[in-house]
């Protein structure tokens, strides 16, 4: 199996054997669940990570990242016409309000993405490279009321031996959902910073607070435990000037890297009907 699917994997066989079951008061649904959950990839060594276990429709993750990265949090802006799975949580404005790369590049008053690629090309070495999507003044703790709170909450960025590493902190994820496509999306991220920067990739840490498979999911976590595939490592070299043409909503560019990244994707039959659990 790829580097991913076998964390991924360990993942789910440790909250459904280790987890805590409780029901959730705001879903009503049990779920497992473990804390502080932790794993690591190096992409160079280990690959892109792409979800072979099931199939993982990579449409979804890369125009969502590209999105990220115009700064918008209207889905009529550029990601609509790929997925509307964030159409669930828009107000009546059709606004995302917690929107991550509205929140990276405009909500708190500077483009935080700018910022962090003009300090590393500055100072290479700096550990200054922090991005938040959390707004303390308003998300959690009992504040605003909101369809949607973030999940991926910040990330850490920081270019050693010549490598662009990036951190990602979580504090809920629907593993059976979530994860796949959270990883995949930030290692995204990871290798366009990385390209814009002129450095390679390097390790991809995912840090989940409370890690989690609802009840509706059990089943299809126990089939994920019984599959295998012997699928070799999925390489993706990005298209030049990638980060520019997501500012630019290149559509384009969605097209080109989910071509390259199912160039040679073998994945198992896909589990069905697995759904949000809102």
């Amino acid at each position: 199996m790829t580097k991913f699917d076998e964390l991924y994997q360990d993942l789910i066989r440790q909250i459904m054997t280790d987890g805590i079951a409780e029901v959730n008061q705001r879903t009503r649904h049990e779920t497992k669940a473990i804390m502080g959950a932790h794993f690591s990839m190096d992409i160079e060594k280990d690959g892109f990570p792409l979800l072979t276990l099931r199939k993982t429709r990579s449409t979804f993750f890369v125009a969502e990242q590209i999105w990220f990265l115009t700064g918008a949090r209207k889905p009529e802006v550029f990601l609509r016409q790929f997925t509307k799975v964030w159409d669930d949580f828009t107000n009546p404005g059709d606004v995302v309000t917690v929107a991550y790369g509205y929140r990276w590049r405009k909500h708190f008053g500077r483009d935080q993405i700018k910022l962090l690629i003009d300090l590393l090309r500055k100072d290479p070495s700096s550990r200054h490279g922090v991005v938040v999507t959390w707004d303390p003044s308003s998300d959690g703790l009992g504040g605003a009321t909101k369809k949607n709170v973030p999940c991926p909450y910040t990330f850490t960025v920081g270019i050693v031996g010549g490598r662009l590493h990036l951190h990602n902190i979580v504090r809920s994820n629907d593993v059976m959902l979530g994860t796949p496509a959270d990883v995949a999306g930030f290692v995204l991220l990871q290798m366009i910073l990385a390209q814009e920067l002129g450095v390679r990739p390097g390790i991809y840490s995912h840090s989940i607070s409370n890690a989690h498979i609802y009840d509706i999911h059990y089943e299809a976590a126990q089939e994920l435990l019984r599959r295998t595939n012997d699928h070799k490592k999925i390489e993706l070299v990005l298209p030049k000037n990638s980060f520019k043409r997501a500012e630019k909503q290149d559509a384009k560019l969605v097209l080109e890297i989910v071509a390259l990244l199912e160039k040679d994707y073998k994945p198992l039959e896909p589990l069905k009907g697995l759904k949000i659990v809102l």
